[in-house]
This record gives structure tokens, sequence and C-alpha cells, in this order.
């Protein structure tokens, strides 16, 4: 009787639980909009019927799909979560029991939504409604005769069902993008750069495990090589055993742990001796001068101040105090920089970074007065003599300005320089000879000496999207500043406005004595 008992008991506590769960997957049916649905659907394209998927109506309908095909239960709620996380309805975790932070930890476990959707979901994202009808009209044949105004999404589903899309064939897409927004080829080119590095470290890894295993047969050469020089043995002394299967999938993540620190122990102490010391209690200030505004004959800089709010977001994001100044004379410009100079809190800082906006000359920028400041000046400042507080620590200025004469532009791009009739203040200065003579500056200059850089009115300068853009990629993948203003330079240099003929090549000068590495925020990229 007792036993019977504990089974209704049991029974009853169960179909408690179901309820609750059904219940609170119909509240946060409730808390979604028509758009937030249509993305539900669109990144369970890979895990669920597409048939079944046609039919959705509600977010329900897509509970219950999920639920049939369990991946969805009381138990396991995680893969709702991730979706949640993913299309930003961050408040709706909680019901799930989960918070955003929570959800970014288990991510790399046990994330399901496969990189191709999210690339896929990121860019409908920044596709703009102008973008969209670009689009269209550019694959206008290869959509049906009949079709109804497309969302972004319900464009890629068209282009995948006539398998012009797929997670191995991006080309067409990236033709478009190129053509309409080259900004959006760089999610494009992050996935294409991800899911190689996604092969490339299952093949390393097997290779690893394979040498801790002595099975040289199945090795490849760069882990052979790595274990070779770190064990200091000679392959021919490496015993083979040749009966092992294996995936990563199955690899204990303890022994790929103790693998790799192993192995790479020796490479990760010469780096952390060969760049500069970053883990100090404050990462350090960045300064921002955003000079929008001035007095005539000086034109007005429309798009600075997107500039201005990008850089300020993503230097946040590495841990740096911003301060942001706008529209400054010569004369305040450089009072603001006597004033940093002499701030003793620079002592507890790891580094100092100052982005400046403003109209140029060859190595000088102009305040909104009309006046030109040296660059050299602005960073001489910062010397170990001048600001002994930052002696030995990285000091980077970014500078968005012409440094030459203005040339004729499309009217929606304009030409950071002065107007053809304000005289030239001073002879040509390259950006190497505006660092001052001392170690541990960074200067990155939006052009090379003698030339234009091009601003944006909507969309902000080249060159500081491009910067804002790879710092955002390439910081947690641990790059150095200089390999990443590399694929700044890069990107910048792809670049043109409609006609083709207006191009940019953005130039860095320093005098680093390490590798400068930022680290790896604990929080996403803001954009």
């Amino acid at each position: 009787l007792l036993s019977g008992r504990e089974t209704v008991d049991s029974s009853n506590m169960e179909n408690e639980d179901s309820l609750r769960f059904r219940q609170q997957l119909l509240l946060i049916d409730e808390n979604l909009m028509a758009e937030d649905v249509a993305a539900l659907k669109f990144l369970c394209t890979d895990l669920l019927p597409f048939r079944k998927l046609e039919s959705v109506k509600s977010a329900v309908d897509i509970f219950e799909l999920l639920m049939a095909e369990e991946y969805l239960n009381e138990e396991d709620t995680f893969l709702l979560a991730e979706l949640l996380y993913r299309i930003k309805c961050h408040s709706l975790l909680k019901k799930l029991g989960y918070t955003k932070e929570k959800v970014q930890e288990c991510l790399h476990k046990k994330g399901r939504v496969s990189l191709y959707r999210q690339m896929l979901y990121e860019l409908s994202e920044n596709i703009t409604n102008e973008m969209l009808k670009d689009i269209i009209f550019l694959l206008q044949n290869h959509l049906p005769k009949r079709h109804i105004t497309l969302s972004a999404l319900e464009l890629l589903i068209v282009l995948e069902k006539q398998g012009l899309l797929t997670g191995d064939n991006v080309q067409m897409l990236e033709e478009v993008c190129m053509t309409v927004s080259p900004d959006l080829l760089e999610i494009i080119n992050c996935y294409k750069r991800a899911k190689g590095e996604s092969f490339r470290v299952y093949v390393l890894l097997r290779s690893l495990f394979c040498l801790y295993l002595f099975q040289v047969d199945q090795c490849e050469p760069l882990a052979l090589d790595i274990y070779c020089y770190s064990q200091k043995k000679k392959t021919k002394n490496l015993r083979c055993l040749t009966s092992c299967s294996f995936t990563v999938n199955s690899m204990p993540s303890e022994l790929i742990v103790l693998t790799l620190e192993i192995l790479f122990f020796p490479l990760c102490l010469l780096q952390k001796m060969t760049s500069y010391k970053m883990d100090g209690p404050h990462r350090g200030f960045c300064l921002i001068i955003n000079n929008v505004k001035f007095d005539k004959p000086l034109q007005e800089r429309k798009g600075s101040c997107k500039d201005a709010g990008e850089l300020e977001r993503v230097f946040t994001w590495l841990g740096l105090d911003v301060e942001t100044y706008t529209d400054l004379t010569s004369q305040q410009i450089k009072a603001l920089m006597q004033n940093w100079r002499c701030l003793q809190d620079h002592k507890d800082r790891d580094c100092f970074i100052c982005c400046i906006l403003s109209h140029g000359e060859s190595g000088a920028i102009y305040g909104k007065n009309g006046e030109l400041v040296s660059i050299r000046e602005i960073m001489s400042h910062f010397t170990a003599k001048q600001c002994p507080q930052l002696a030995d620590k990285p000091k980077l200025f970014f500078i968005q300005a012409c440094q030459g004469k203005e040339i004729q532009c499309p009217v929606y791009v304009e030409a950071d320089a002065r107007i053809p009739d304000l005289p030239c203040m001073q002879q040509s200065v390259s950006p190497s000879e505006s660092i001052p003579e001392e170690a541990d500056f960074l200067l990155g200059m939006a052009t090379i000496d003698g030339y234009v850089s091009f601003r944006h009115v909507q969309q902000g300068a080249w060159y500081i999207q491009a910067l804002c853009s790879k710092l955002q990629l390439l910081v947690p993948r641990g790059e150095d500043i200089l390999s990443i203003l590399t694929e700044v330079n890069e990107d910048v240099g792809r670049r043109a406005d409609l006609l083709g003929t207006k191009k940019q090549m953005p130039q860095p000068a320093y005098t680093l004595r390490r590798k400068f590495i930022f680290p790896i925020p604990r929080d996403p990229p803001p954009s």
C-alpha cells in the first residue's frame, strides 16, 4: 500500500513539474513579438524538419516541435535559453533559470545553433531596409517571379531553398554584400575564418592526442614539430600504437587541457615575456577628441559622432576608462594634453590611448578654430620624461584626419581635409617623424602622408569603422595590435567609393618594444 501511494505521489509531482514547465513556455510565448518568432524559426532551421517549420504560427508551435524532437524538456531547457540569448531576449532567460552570463559560459559546450546559422542571422540583423531593397534588386533573376515583399530572413531562406546558399558556398552572398555594403562582408569573412579555424583545431587536437599515445603515423607535421621540440626527442624514438579510434568529441576535456598545457607551456611563457604587462588593477585611460563643427572656412565633419560613439563602446568593452571631448580649439587641445600628462592615476594603469577625429594636414590636426596642432607635439606630452607615470607603458594614438590636399568626392563621401582656399601651414611630415624619439609609442594614421581619408556622412570614417570592427573580431582571438592594424589596412584598402575611383590606405608607425595584446574581455563585443 505504501509503495502504491509513493507511486501516485511521484506521478503527481511529475505532472505538476510538467504543468509548471508548460506555464513557463506560455509566459515566454506571450512576451515574444512576431519578429522574434520568425527569428526563432530561422535559428531552428538546421534542427527541425523544414516542412514542419513552414506551418509554425507562434513560439508555442516551435516549443512543441523542439519537445517532439527531444531538444527541450523540463530537465534540459538550454537550447531554448540559447535561442532566446541569440535573439537578444535576455530578460526572458530568468523564466528558465538562466542569466545572460550563464548562457555565455555554457555556449561553447552545449550550444547547438551552427556557426553558419549564426552568421546568417547576424547578417539579417545588420541589413537595413534600403540594403534589402538593393539586394532584392540584384538577385531579381534568382527570386520567384511573383515574390512578395521579403524580410531579410525570408530572403536568405529562399536562397537556401534554391541551393544558392549553403554552409560551404556563400559566394553569391559575398558578391551581393560587396556591392551593397562592404561592412556586411566582414560578417561572412568572420564565419569563414571561424569555420576554417574550427577544422584546424580539430586536426591539431587529433594530432596532439595521437602524439600523447605515440601514434606518429597519424600526426600532423605542425603538432609533431611542437612535440619533438618541447620534449627534445627525435621522432624515431617514439613508439607507434596502431589500435586507436579517436574523435575530438570523445576526447576527455581534462586530457585536452593537460596535453595543451604540456606542449604549449614554453610558447605561452615566451609570449608573456615578449608582451607588455596588461594585468594591472586598471587597464588605462582612453581620450577621444571629436571635432565636428569648425569655424569657417572649415566644413562640418558629418558622421564623426558615429565614429566617436563606436570608439567609446569598443574601448569601454576593452576595459578602458573613456573620456570624450567635442569641438576643441587648438589651445584647448594643448591644454587638455597638459592636464592628462600630469595625472597621477596613470601609475595604476597598463596603457594610454588617445583618438583624435578632425580635419588635418601633413603631420597635424585642426582645432575647431582652424589652427593646426602638431601630432608630434600632442604625443610628446606623454614621453617618459614628461609623464613618468607612463614610462615603459604602451601609448597608442589613432588619428582620423586627412594628411594632404582635398580631392573631389561623391556627395555622400567627404574628405577630412581643409577646403581648397585655406592655405597650407606646414611642409610634408611622415608618420614616423610625428612619433617622439622614444620607445613604447604607436601612431595609427587613417591615411598615408599627402593623401585624404574618407568619411561616410552616415556610416562614419572608413578607418575608424574598420578599426572598431577588427578590434572586436581579433582581440578575442588573442591577436596583437600590429596584427590587428594589418587587418585594418587590408579592410580599408579594399574599400572604394561607388565609382571605384577613390581609395585609401592607413599607415601605422611605432616604437613599441613588445607585443601589445589586449586581455580578452569577459563580455561579448558590443556590436
